[in-house]
């Protein structure tokens, strides 16, 4: 049997700070030719790419910070907030800027570099860095911390063969997330051509009302742990939204049983119901894949028959900003049941909807059957990264 050694990160790897933007300076509110790379860019990928959501610096202030600059197959890893996202620089992101809190590994020296971010990940990893994670008020996790990482490592060849195992999984899914992208993209363009571009002029105004039935949700009492299951009736919250990023949604983090069901508010709405998160935040959007209820963080949309829920779907995406503009509140700002209610909207003729709904059926359950798929390579992924990293599973063994 192979022997694993014990190391420290430092003996394989430099680890280097970001840096803050200088006194006085201030993201750039339009792309330029410096992504800034936060926090929040990460983790959500093994392979950190550019998209809209990056945001900028300009040019003055990028030769101020031009040290701290990443390159493509850097690790970067967050060092406070939320502590221990991790993510490697794609190419996209050659020559971005970091932000101060997260440090970044380079120069990887008889180490794997897909290895060591497997390893990260892992439950292995995960716990070096809390253990490494200081002060209470604010945490942090110090860089000397990190350079002093124990990490157990096999032969360099060992490394490589568990690396591919499980960027094998990674690279799966993430061929199948970009084939969702390009029918979202799709289903969009027929929606802005078909009811934006070219809406009629006979098409009548109306509201969301004349769409579909908008049902709020509620939550039964936490207190009473007959209410709740884990394998009952599908309750959403709208942090499952912001966990799960899939279209698609069938269960969330708990479920209900019958009696917490009638001792809420909370109602049971159809498959097909577009699920839309009315606060903290607004425009959480998805598409009930069964039966659902909701907490009270939705206000929900049961399409009608004539209309269908292709249709619900992206007009709630191109009226965000009508939707988010009528919301209110001093604390955080909420889109009440009567306010949704008279969301303005535009009701095309019946044919049309059902062109759309027809263009749309096939795309659906495409991207219906990719996510579901994706979901069963995580799950494999995930049962065999810490076994693969603890070398309690052999490589060699696996015959996937």
């Amino acid at each position: 049997m192979e022997i694993w050694n014990e190391v420290k990160l430092k003996d394989f790897a430099d680890i280097k700070g970001g840096k803050r933007l200088p006194k006085g300076k201030q993201l750039a509110g339009f792309p330029t030719a410096h992504p800034y790379i936060r926090i929040r860019d990460i983790g959500k990928s093994k392979i950190l790419q550019l998209t809209s959501e990056y945001e900028y610096i300009d040019d003055e202030t990028q030769k101020e910070i031009s040290r701290y600059i990443v390159s493509k197959g850097d690790i970067l890893i967050s060092v406070v907030g939320t502590i221990g996202l991790v993510g490697i620089v794609g190419n996209t992101l050659d020559g971005a800027n970091q932000t101060e809190n997260c440090d970044r590994l380079t120069n990887f020296k008889n180490i794997d570099r897909d290895f060591l971010y497997y390893y990260l990940v892992s439950p292995l990893g995960q716990g070096e860095i809390a253990k490494g994670i200081v002060g209470a008020v604010q945490p942090k996790l110090p860089l000397k911390n990190i350079q002093d990482f124990t990490i157990r490592l096999p032969s360099l060849q060992t490394q490589k063969k568990i690396a591919s195992v499980l960027s094998a999984l990674d690279d799966k899914i993430e061929k199948n997330t970009e084939i969702n992208k390009n029918l979202e993209q799709q289903a969009v363009a027929y929606f802005h051509h078909q009811f934006i571009v070219n809406a009629a002029p006979s098409w009548k105004e109306g509201t969301i009302s004349d769409l579909g039935t908008v049902i709020g949700g509620s939550t039964p009492s936490k207190s009473k742990p007959e209410y709740y299951t884990d394998n009952g009736i599908a309750w959403i919250t709208p942090k499952d939204l912001s966990v799960d990023k899939s279209k698609f949604i069938s269960h969330g983090a708990d479920d209900i049983t019958e009696l917490g069901l009638r001792n809420s508010s909370a109602s049971i709405m159809p498959a097909g119901t577009v699920l839309f998160s009315s606060r903290a935040p607004i425009g959480y959007i998805a598409i009930a894949d069964g039966e659902v209820t909701t907490n009270q963080g939705f206000k929900s949309v049961v399409p009608n028959g004539n209309v269908g829920t292709a249709f619900v779907y992206y007009f709630l995406k191109n009226a965000l900003p009508t939707i988010e503009n009528m919301a209110s509140g001093s604390t955080f700002k909420e889109i009440s049941g009567s306010a949704m209610r008279t969301v303005p909207a535009v009701i095309p003729d019946d044919g049309s909807l059902q062109e759309f709904s027809d263009f749309c059926e096939p795309l659906f359950q495409q991207q219906r059957t990719l996510e579901a798929e994706n979901r069963s390579l995580a799950a494999l992924r995930d049962s065999l990264l810490p076994k693969l990293m603890s070398g309690e599973l052999d490589v060699s063994e696996l015959d996937l």
